[in-house]
């Protein structure tokens, strides 16, 4: 059965066209890049936005689906191109929203924009204004990809510039959600750690106390970003590093304002084209990963971890905003023969978070980690014989870590400058609220002689929300 749904209309007191400043009645109306207000520039004033008004504020009290109007389903055949009557010298100005919904009269200049809501999906709910200013933005990457100039592709570092850097608003969906959760499984915490045998053939022990434990509570998620943008979704592209992108998250959606697409003016933006129940699933699953990991600071005591055999999750009330927020990127395409990768170095427009992947000058990378392999080669080879004994276990094992130490250092480097594996770790970043936990901890019984370091099957670390 369906869940009960019900729309919110954000945007009923929208109006396209003209905004006039509200102190002297321009309509040169424009973002300012220091302050992230509005500002008019024949008069110099600045005005706030509003802030969203209509939604459920308290996230215990949500039941079923609440979603903003900018949320709703898109309709693929919608159309983009929308004609406005310009309000200061009547003519009429046609606007593509599939490329911005704003433009400028071709006779009188002033700035006409969309504001009502589109079933093309153009139009958002809310808006985190730039705060981050572009020549701040412009020392991060600077500062970022300075630090990894040795090993960068000679073509990227003669063509690296920030004059082109772009500030771009990405489309996100907020969700608030009320949940329960109930789990319930093993847990250890280790007693004794001792080796047994002789020199020659010694095993590793661990003797552990093992619990029947329970945590059962409700649960309130506050702002969980996810991206809106199928392509953006994508994290493991090889052809774009999308997951840069995903890795400057979070902002402060808590800040958030009513959507004005003078907001954009200056700027660039995407455009939502998946719906609620396109990431329904994926929500979920997150919901239910933060759910998990705030437990982590109550269970530290069960340091051999925790295997949760029942994972009961129960999703009582969600609420979905569509939201564009801010970030200064900065893109390069790199040509490897018949392929191409898109980089990215990306900075939170909000609080200057900066990540990037920068390509990589893989000859000179091998070249250095063989010449690193060979030394450390050499000098196990080295400090084997000068220390080897028929009792002494440590020569081989020095010897086996020195000749993996060209290897280490190749991994360390591609890291570096990859960061394949950045992310947002929104498990530990979303915001979140307990209330009536409930705890059972129960010894089961003294284990003794495991030879592993952690409970079989642990699970508590397991994230569900990145499949």
């Amino acid at each position: 059965m369906k869940e009960k749904e019900v729309v919110v209309d954000t945007k009923k007191h929208a109006k396209d066209g003209q905004l006039k400043c509200p102190y002297c009645g321009a309509s040169e109306i424009v973002p300012s890049s220091k302050s992230g207000k509005l500002r008019c520039n024949y008069c110099s004033s600045e005005f706030d936005g509003k802030k969203l008004e209509g939604m459920v504020e308290d996230i215990k009290e949500l039941h079923g689906r609440v979603k903003g109007s900018g949320a709703k389903d898109i309709k693929k055949d919608a159309n983009d191109v929308i004609t406005l009557k310009c309000g200061g010298c009547g003519a009429e100005v046609v606007i593509d929203t599939a490329n911005a919904p704003h433009a400028r009269c071709h006779w009188c200049r002033s700035y006409l924009s969309i504001n009502s809501q589109l079933e093309n999906g153009a139009i958002p709910d809310v808006i985190l204004p730039f705060q981050v200013k572009k020549e701040d933005a412009q020392s991060s990457i600077k500062k970022f990809v300075g630090a990894r100039q040795f090993y960068a592709h000679p073509t990227f570092k003669k063509e690296f510039t920030t004059d082109n850097i772009m500030g771009v608003y990405f489309p996100y969906m907020l969700v608030d959600a009320n949940c329960h959760a109930n789990f319930q499984g093993e847990a250890e915490h280790l007693v004794r750690r001792y080796t047994m045998g002789d020199e020659k053939n010694s095993t590793t022990y661990y003797d552990a106390d093992s619990y029947h434990v329970e945590r059962e509570f409700d649960i309130t998620v506050n702002g969980l970003e996810i991206e809106s943008n199928s392509m953006r979704l994508d994290k493991t592209s090889n052809e774009q590093t999308n997951n840069i992108i995903n890795a400057v998250m979070p902002f402060d959606t808590e800040n958030c304002i009513e959507y004005h697409s003078n907001y954009l003016v200056g700027y660039t933006s995407e455009r939502r084209d998946v719906n609620v129940d396109d990431l329904n699933d994926k929500v979920r699953r997150q919901l239910k990963d933060v759910a998990k990991f705030s437990m982590h600071e109550d269970m530290k005591f069960y340091d051999r971890g925790v295997h949760w055999d029942s994972q009961y999750f129960n999703v009582m009330g969600t609420q979905w905003l569509a939201a564009y927020l801010p970030v200064w990127l900065y893109s390069y395409q790199e040509d490897k023969g018949d392929k191409k990768v898109l980089h990215y170095v990306a900075v939170n427009a909000r609080t200057g978070e900066t990540m990037g992947s920068v390509p990589i000058n893989t000859p000179l990378l091998l070249l250095v980690s063989g010449i690193i392999e060979i030394l450390c080669g050499i000098l196990g080879l080295i400090l084997f014989f000068a220390t080897y004994s028929e009792d002494d276990e440590d020569a081989p094992i020095l010897f086996l870590l020195l000749f993996l130490g060209g290897f280490i250092y190749y991994g360390a480097m591609y890291a570096k400058y990859r960061n394949k594996s950045a992310r947002h770790t929104y498990e530990k970043e979303t915001k979140h609220e307990i209330t009536n936990l409930r705890k059972v901890d129960q010894l089961v019984q003294h284990k003794k002689q495991l030879k592993n370091r952690y409970i079989n099957d642990r699970n508590d670390d397991i994230l569900d929300g990145e499949k």
